[in-house]
């Protein structure tokens, strides 16, 4: 028999490094921080572990060629789970020791860590146990902690408790492996990927295994499980899993038994899913005919990520993680692109999913009407003064602040609204403009700020003040300004205050005038919501059947029309100013935007996502809603292009006037960027080390 030293003990909450596998192409998603994991489910042949080792080798090799790190099989797969006394008989184990050492000689060449289910003996007892197995050595056996031994089950007819085995080896397909249920399996060469097994009902107790395995850096945790089937039995398994991935900040992948199984008094219906950090990101059909699996590439840096900033997790490691085993081993990722297996939303701030998008509209809306009402009855009820322009900003303040005279019992024609035309401004946004103020029952007058920039720009000795085509940022910032400078002192005249209308994507991007400009106002009710929400909240309000057909008919003109800031005249063309054409779509920086806030994540990670998500308008699923006419497509030059410029104005450039903006509510779980919340940051930073880790993984798209 070979023998080898147990796995050396490491300190609990062992540090996972975030650094990236340059020796992989960037096609490979192992290079960019994921780990492809599969749940699976096998037909049993019941007490043949023969024939079930093959069923598991034949799997394996599925999930091998699919480029799959780690593999987990159902409790007790290599005997079957309800063979009751037969489990005792030596017949039976000596088979099962002969089936764990082909599967160990087969693994050799295959890729996956396979974790499988059998009985072993040890000691005086019967061990109901995970085999971890890995390219023909036995890493170690994490015996079952908890034994159910009520209702249907009688787990402790049979087997010992595993939960006292800290410490132990076991002899097992001839050699010596670590045994107990403190084992952690780290891969050296993928970084984050370290790995916990538990079986069955070890989740169903208190404080599972897995939660102290976690807290000892275990980020991908296995359940191999029996579990018969009961009317309710899927979705408690579903919220167990669910919310041991959410609380653990972990994947949990669990596998249950199913087609095979003895049904003398109970039946099986093979369930498998994938969850991570509570997000499902796989799961099979139940009661399936032959082998299925759940497979998903699982997000180690965002569940590192999320790691480093929720403290209260190691915090928790600090007085309750008892002392964990580390085996280590060496997976070889495959080099190759394999694809990405996990579902990508293009619009990370907007789900996908009609009630999921109602709800979040919902609560958007709330949130900014709450949050405003609060505002100004603390102030004495003011007038609300707003600028509008008949764009998507300030379309969507003018019905949240119509709703919060509502609810605050006030006339909407106490809402003071004004549009002021500059030297761009289009007859149809204004037109649009005094239509939505007069539909929703404020009061609205124009003020032409012509005069007063011309007079401004002539003092200053512009050119455009001598009549030349002079549109450059100052000729832009003396209208944004003058705008701004108008409504203060409107407010000052009329006991007022001045609601803001920048949102989270213009102030990520520092796309406002700084000072007396459309980046301060008295309160700002929009700066928690992205761009690429907005829209569906005004659809959500259309939707809603409370506003009049000529409200309807206005917002789905703003809708309708392209964003622009109307600052320059329009070209010979006859085109007006566009905002995407000179910062780049919103759609690709608010998928930055969400990844760089939320998660932390490199620029080469957040390029190789987006050039997923964005590639084929055709694959995946879009917002409902969302036009079918004008779902664009981005390759990776010009997902890079757009990074590159939303790098360089988000770390280098606007924080300075982040740093100064007024007070309004977070919307967003993903974050907001108050100076005096989510994200606090230098004004003075500089965005060279975010542009070097983009450059260096994607030089090509950088080429002339």
């Amino acid at each position: 028999m070979r023998s080898r030293d147990p796995a050396a003990e490491v300190p609990p909450g062992a540090c996972q490094t975030g650094r990236v596998i340059t020796d992989l192409p960037f096609e490979s998603v192992y290079r960019h921080g994921f780990a492809r994991v599969a749940a699976c489910t096998i037909p049993v042949a019941i007490a043949d572990p023969a024939s079930n080792a093959a069923a598991v080798l034949e799997s394996a090799r599925a999930c091998d060629a699919e480029g799959v790190a780690v593999a987990v099989f159902p409790e007790l797969c290599l005997t079957g789970y309800a063979i009751d006394d037969l489990v005792m008989q030596d017949p039976l184990l000596d088979a099962v020791e002969a089936a764990l050492e082909s599967l160990v000689a087969a693994s050799a060449d295959l890729l996956p860590v396979l974790l499988v289910g059998a009985p072993l003996r040890h000691g005086n007892r019967l061990f109901n146990c995970a085999v971890v197995i890995h390219r023909g050595r036995v890493l170690g056996v994490a015996p079952k902690a908890y034994l159910p031994t009520y209702r249907e089950f009688y787990e402790h007819r049979w087997y010992a408790r595993g939960d006292d085995q800290s410490g132990q080896v076991i002899a097992v397909a001839g050699e010596t492996a670590p045994f107990g249920p403190d084992l952690l399996f780290d891969a050296v060469d993928v970084p984050g990927l370290t790995l916990h097994a538990e079986v069955c009902e070890d989740v169903w107790v208190p404080i599972p295994p897995s939660s102290g395995a976690a807290l000892a850096g275990a980020t991908v945790l296995a359940n191999l499980s029996g579990s018969p089937i009961t009317i309710g039995r899927a979705d408690d398994r579903n919220l167990l899993s669910q919310s041991q991935s959410l609380r653990c900040l972990a994947a949990y992948v669990y596998a249950a038994a199913g087609q095979g199984e003895s049904t003398n008094d109970v039946s099986w219906d093979g369930q498998t899913m994938i969850y991570e950090g509570g997000q499902l990101l796989a799961t099979t059909e139940r009661f399936p005919d032959g082998p299925r699996r759940s497979v998903a590439d699982v997000d180690l840096d965002r569940l590192r990520q999320d790691r480093i900033r929720q403290g209260t997790f190691d915090d928790n490691r600090r007085t309750t993680a008892p002392a964990f085993r580390t085996v280590s081993f060496e997976l070889a990722p495959p080099a190759a692109d394999i694809g990405l297996r996990r579902a990508l939303d293009r619009f990370p701030f907007v789900p996908d999913d009609p009630a999921r998008l109602a709800q979040d509209c919902y609560e958007a809306f709330n949130i900014q009407v709450s949050g405003l009402v609060q505002r100004l009855q603390a102030i004495g009820n003011p007038r609300p003064v707003l600028g509008v322009s008949g764009g998507l900003d300030s379309t969507h303040a003018l019905l949240v602040i119509a709703r919060a005279m509502d609810r605050m019992g006030r006339p909407r024609s106490d809402i003071l609204t004004y549009t002021l035309p500059g030297f761009a401004t289009s007859e149809k946004t204004k037109r649009n403009a005094i239509a939505l103020a007069t539909a929703v029952g404020a009061s609205i007058e124009e003020i032409d700020i012509r005069p007063a920039a011309s007079e401004m720009l002539s003092r200053m000795g512009h050119p455009f003040a001598a009549g030349e085509p002079v549109h450059d940022v100052t000729f832009e910032n003396v209208q944004a300004g003058l705008r701004t400078d108008y409504l203060f002192r409107l407010a000052n005249q009329n006991g007022g205050i001045v609601v803001g209308t920048g949102d989270l994507s213009e102030i990520a991007l520092g796309w406002s005038t700084y000072g007396v400009g459309d980046q301060m106002s008295h309160y700002s009710v929009n700066p928690g919501i992205p761009k690429t929400l907005i829209q569906h909240v005004i659809r959500w309000v259309i939707s809603s059947g409370e506003l009049s057909a000529d409200t309807v008919e206005v917002l789905q003109a703003v809708l309708d029309t392209e964003i622009s800031p109307e600052l320059v005249p329009a070209g010979q063309d006859g085109r007006m100013q566009s905002t995407e054409d000179r910062i780049g779509p919103y759609n690709l920086h608010d998928f930055t935007l969400y990844h760089v806030l939320r998660f932390g994540f490199r620029p080469s990670k957040i390029a190789f996502l987006a050039a997923h998500a964005w590639s084929d308008p055709d694959a995946g699923t879009w917002p409902a809603g969302y036009p079918e006419g004008e779902r664009p497509a981005y390759d990776l030059r010009t997902v890079a292009k757009w990074l590159e410029v939303f790098l360089q104005r988000f770390f280098g450039f606007a924080q300075f006037k982040r740093t100064a903006i007024p007070n309004g509510p977070k919307v967003s779980p993903a974050g907001s960027l108050s100076p005096r919340g989510d994200w606090r940051a230098p004004s003075d930073g500089n965005a060279r080390v975010w542009l070097a880790d983009l450059h260096a993984a994607v030089p090509e798209a950088f080429e002339d």
